[in-house]
C-alpha cells in the first residue's frame, strides 16, 4: 500500500473527530437531530481549519445508509465512496478551475435529476469564491428553489469575494483557528500512533507556526520525520524551518524593553546569520510583545507566553515602559511586518524597526 501523508491519515472520519470548531459540529448535529436542514451550506474559514473535512462528514451523516443520522458508521460502503471522492450523489468541485458560466450552467441541468442511490444529492464546491460574477448570477435561482432532493455546501476562504445575495441563500459557518494547546495535542497524538518521539516542547512550536491550521501542522511533522526519524525535539523544528527559540524571543524583548540598542541588533544579526527567518522572528517577536502587553493589562490571565519571572529579569520596575508605550512598540512591530513581506532587504526594515521601537520607549 502506497505511502499516505499524515494529513490524509489522520482526516476527521465523524464529527467526534473535527478538532477545535465546536459551534459548527454543535449547530450541525442539531440541525440534523431535529430534521432542519437547510438546503444551503457556506463555510468559512483559514486553509487547513476543517472546511472539507466538516463537510464531507455532513454528507456521510446526511447520505448513509437510513440517513439523515448522526451514528453513521464511516467504514460502510457509502460513506467510503464520500469520503474518497467518488460517489455519484455527492459531487466535488473545485471553484478555481470550474468558474465560467458554463460550467454552473451545466450544474443545473443535473440538479433535477434525482440521486443514483442515497437520500440527497449534494454539491461540494470548494473555493466558491473564485467563481466568476456570471457564474454566481447564473447559481442564484437554482440556488433560492433547488429540488428537495439537492443541498449545496460551499467553502471559501475569502467571503468577501462572494456576492452577498450568494451569501444571504446560505447558512453561513465561520470555521475558527484551531487554538495551538489542540493542535499540539493532536500532533503529540499522531506521533504516538506512528512510534515518533516527539518532545511537548517541539510539538508546541510546530502548533505555533501552523498559525492555526491542523493540515499545516500534520504536513510540518510529516517533513520532520523524513528529516529526523523517529525522535523529534524542538531544535530539530527551528533548523527545518527557521523558526526562533522561545529563550531567544524572550531575550531580545528583553534588550528591547531594557532600550540596549546594540545587544537587540547584534541578536538579529546572529539570528539572520543563522539562517532564520526574519518575517517569522518579527511574528512572532510582536506576539511576545502583544501577550507583555495583555499581561499588564489583566494580570490574571496567567498567559503562557511569558516566562516566570520575565518582568524581574528585565529589571528596575521604574524603568519598566507603560502600557502606552508597550502600544508604541508593537505598533511599530506591525508597520515593519507590512514592509517586510514585500521588501527584499528585510533584515534592514526589521533593524530600523527595533531602533525607532527602543527610542518610543524613552
Amino acid at each position: 500500500m502506497s505511502y499516505q501523508v499524515f494529513a490524509r491519515k489522520y482526516r476527521p472520519r465523524t464529527f467526534d473527530d473535527v478538532l477545535g470548531q465546536d459551534h459548527v459540529v454543535t449547530t450541525l448535529r442539531n440541525a440534523i437531530e431535529a430534521d432542519r436542514l437547510a438546503h444551503a451550506y457556506l463555510f468559512v474559514g483559514p486553509r487547513g481549519t476543517g472546511k472539507t473535512s466538516t463537510a464531507r462528514i455532513f454528507a456521510k451523516a446526511l447520505n448513509c445508509s437510513d440517513g439523515p443520522r448522526l451514528d453513521f458508521d464511516p467504514d460502510e460502503e457509502a460513506c467510503i465512496e464520500i469520503a474518497e471522492g467518488r460517489s455519484l450523489d455527492v459531487l466535488e468541485i473545485d471553484g478555481a478551475s470550474n468558474n465560467g458560466v458554463d460550467q454552473v450552467r451545466e450544474l443545473r441541468e443535473t440538479v433535477n435529476y434525482a440521486p443514483a442511490s442515497s437520500r440527497f444529492k449534494i454539491y461540494y464546491i470548494d473555493e466558491v469564491h473564485m467563481l466568476s460574477t456570471a457564474a454566481f448570477n447564473a447559481l442564484l435561482k437554482t440556488l433560492e428553489e433547488p429540488p428537495p432532493h439537492v443541498k449545496f455546501i460551499f467553502a471559501t476562504t475569502e467571503p468577501n469575494k462572494i456576492l452577498p445575495t450568494i451569501i444571504s441563500r446560505c447558512q453561513r459557518f465561520d470555521l475558527r483557528p484551531i487554538p495551538t494547546e489542540v493542535i499540539a495535542h493532536q500532533l503529540l497524538h499522531i506521533a504516538e500512533k506512528e512510534n515518533v518521539t516527539l518532545e511537548q516542547s517541539a510539538a508546541w512550536s510546530i502548533a505555533k507556526g501552523a498559525d492555526g491550521g491542523m493540515r499545516d501542522a500534520q504536513s510540518m511533522l510529516d517533513q520532520l520525520v523524513a528529516f529526523c526519524g523517529d525522535a523529534i525535539n524542538e531544535e530539530n523544528v527551528q533548523d527545518v524551518f527557521g523558526f526562533t527559540s522561545s529563550e531567544t524571543i524572550s531575550s531580545l524583548a528583553t534588550h528591547l524593553l531594557r532600550r540596549q540598542t546594540a545587544e537587540t541588533i547584534a541578536l538579529i544579526q546572529t539570528e539572520a546569520e543563522r539562517g532564520k527567518d526574519l518575517t517569522q522572528l518579527l511574528s512572532e517577536l510582536a506576539g511576545f510583545i502583544r501577550a507583555l502587553l495583555l499581561d499588564r493589562l489583566n494580570p490574571s490571565t496567567n498567559n503562557t507566553e511569558i516566562p516566570s519571572g520575565f518582568w524581574d529579569q528585565v529589571g528596575d520596575a521604574s524603568l519598566l515602559p507603560g502600557d502606552d508605550r508597550l502600544l508604541g512598540v508593537l505598533d511599530r512591530l506591525a508597520n515593519a511586518d507590512a514592509h517586510m513581506r514585500r521588501a527584499s532587504n528585510k533584515q534592514l526594515h526589521f533593524e530600523i524597526a527595533l531602533i525607532r521601537a527602543v527610542q518610543s520607549l524613552d
